[in-house]
């Protein structure tokens, strides 16, 4: 079983004083862990829930581990007015964004739409992050350096036997059988090509854009593929011969993206914890590594679409 990457610890020693970031879906699990650990080393943290009254329990519990407690704002990334709400808000309340992490997600969900008629996967975890994204995107340049951090998967290569593809034709399973699996695969897939386009277009602005896979995690994430008393109880003591991992760990590869002085260098790359892919050579994951599907390396894919997002959500490319 592949070791589980782990941040160097010098980099939780970083004074993030005065620094800004955005968590989106940081009311638990790998984002909760990721913001404690931002909030330990100073920084505002701005954590972009849908469920504020539970995101509020929750920065009240970590708030006295640093020296500025994180702020709670509503954020839908299933509704794109919402995701301009808090767009405007966030623009109006902080002058600076340092980094955005776009953490939040679903997976393997019953057939549904988001309020604006988008497949709810690819809904919430990419056209809802694009658009915000895009909104503040001028002011991540304006307070480069600054990063954005998609949250992927290993399983935008294959899940659970679906290849991970981006159906241009039929996006949103309007005329094709709806597959749970094969709509997430695509989501994640499309996680992965905007970091990558995100690289190509950021070129020499100071903003350094990448997607992660961090891990199988235990977290609320799996509530639609399982029973969660199933992996919080049952297969809790099998965790590390299946390779699951706790938040904590899950969040370092986030952290790394956001923290570590060499990212920069790879802008619009995949980083990935320990996963499962086709070609099992990449089963210990790489800080940064080439994904073996070649569609997350498909810059045509990428660029194209960009293209269909930027017009699904209103905006001009």
């Amino acid at each position: 079983m592949p070791k589980t990457r782990r941040c160097d610890p010098a980099l939780f020693e970083r004074d993030l004083t005065g620094k800004t970031y955005i968590v989106t879906g940081a009311n638990a699990g790998i984002g909760l862990e990721t913001t404690r650990q931002l909030v330990r080393q100073g920084a505002q943290v701005v954590m972009a829930c849908r469920r504020p009254d539970a995101a509020a329990d929750s920065a009240a519990a970590i708030a006295h581990e640093g020296p500025v407690a994180p702020v709670v704002m509503p954020l839908d990334l299933g509704n794109l007015a919402s995701v301009r709400e808090f767009a405007d808000a966030a623009l109006e309340r902080f002058e600076r964004l340092d980094g955005l992490i776009n953490n939040a997600g679903v997976m393997n969900t019953p057939q549904g739409r988001t309020a604006d008629g988008f497949e709810t996967q690819l809904g919430v975890n990419h056209m809802g992050h694009f658009l915000l994204t895009a909104l503040l995107l001028e002011r991540l340049k304006a307070s480069a350096p600054s990063r954005i951090v998609n949250l992927a998967s290993c399983f935008h290569d294959q899940a659970m036997g679906r290849d991970g593809n981006i159906h241009f034709s039929d996006l949103h399973c309007d005329d094709r059988p709806y597959d749970g699996w094969e709509a997430y695969a695509q989501s994640k897939l499309a996680n992965v090509l905007h970091a990558q386009e995100l690289g190509r277009r950021l070129d020499g602005t100071g903003v350094t854009a990448v997607s992660v896979h961090p891990g199988w995690v235990r977290t609320d994430l799996a509530r639609h593929s399982m029973p969660l008393w199933v992996q919080n109880v049952l297969m809790r003591p099998l965790s590390a011969l299946i390779g699951m991992i706790e938040p904590r760990d899950g969040a370092q590869t986030t952290l790394h993206c956001v923290l570590d002085d060499e990212v920069p260098q790879h802008n619009g790359a995949y980083y990935s914890q320990k996963g499962v892919y086709r070609d099992k050579s990449c089963a210990a994951g790489g800080w940064p590594m080439q994904s073996p599907n070649p569609n997350a390396r498909d810059a045509e894919m990428a660029s194209r679409l960009w293209e269909v997002s930027a017009k699904a959500v209103g905006l001009s490319n």
